[in-house]
């Protein structure tokens, strides 16, 4: 239920299909951010954000995805408090972004970033693009919750955090439960910081999303009033789980961001 492997029998898996896949940790103001990628160095950085809970493992066949790896350099990561990054220290989104802008920082060489995040990735995503709207090119927010006022109250989520009812709450659900909770008060930002990207954004979201109501979609393109281009894609009978059930469709959009 901590929904990660280890370097090595990702890397097993990964060397069967011919792909190299490289593995790292960033270290930064005490925290360990674990990533993976796949490609060509010398190509522009697509870098992928799971939601929650989950790991880099989320977007594995994005990993291998032939039509992106001939034209970025694909970047999975561990969010803070999943996988292999501090595991079970769940930060609020502020403190997540400012650590994974330092990342995407070490790693584009002066080489165009682009960023791509599902669910609970794709607020996290708006807070990078919105604290540093000179690095990415262009952004995705798939199933992305960032509507204040859809999101859901949850108040047995404080119940769940109390000891010992938190050690009921199995693997990375623990971190999950203790985010979620940092959300409540971090999605209030939400319009502001769409305000502030200035790059190209891509919204894909599915109409018939019960976990992140496809309103949360409407929202975002009312407030990027100073994205330099909005394109929305909305899936009629996709669900929540689009990045998988869509995989064809998503890594198309993937690629129109160049």
């Amino acid at each position: 239920m901590r929904f990660r492997i280890s370097d090595s029998k990702a890397a097993a898996s990964f060397k069967k299909v011919g792909l190299q896949l490289k593995t790292g940790v960033f270290r930064i103001r005490g925290r360990d951010l674990h990533y993976v990628m796949t490609g060509n160095d010398t190509l522009p950085t697509l870098m992928l954000i799971h939601g929650t809970p989950g790991s880099w493992t989320a977007f594995e066949n994005y990993l291998k995805d032939s039509a992106l790896l001939r034209i970025y350099k694909v970047v999975s990561i561990d969010r803070p408090g999943f996988g292999y990054s501090g595991f079970g220290k769940a930060l609020n989104l502020e403190e997540q972004s400012s650590l994974l802008v330092s990342l995407a920082d070490s790693l584009h060489d002066g080489r165009p970033v682009f960023l791509a995040g599902h669910s609970l990735g794709g607020p996290l995503v708006v807070k990078m693009a919105a604290e540093r709207p000179d690095m990415f090119k262009a952004i995705m927010l798939i199933s992305a919750s960032v509507d204040p006022a859809l999101e859901p109250k949850e108040e047995w989520r404080k119940f769940m955090d109390i000891i010992p009812f938190r050690f009921l709450l199995p693997g990375a659900f623990r971190p999950s439960n203790r985010e979620l909770l940092y959300f409540k008060s971090d999605i209030l930002s939400m319009s502001k910081d769409l305000s502030k990207i200035r790059g190209v954004v891509h919204i894909i979201h599915g109409a018939k999303d019960s976990w992140v109501p496809v309103g949360n979609a409407g929202f975002a393109k009312k407030n990027l009033t100073h994205a330099s281009a909005v394109h929305e894609l909305i899936i009629s009978d996709g669900n929540h789980f689009i990045p998988w059930t869509y995989q064809k469709l998503v890594v198309q959009e993937m690629a129109g961001m160049r």
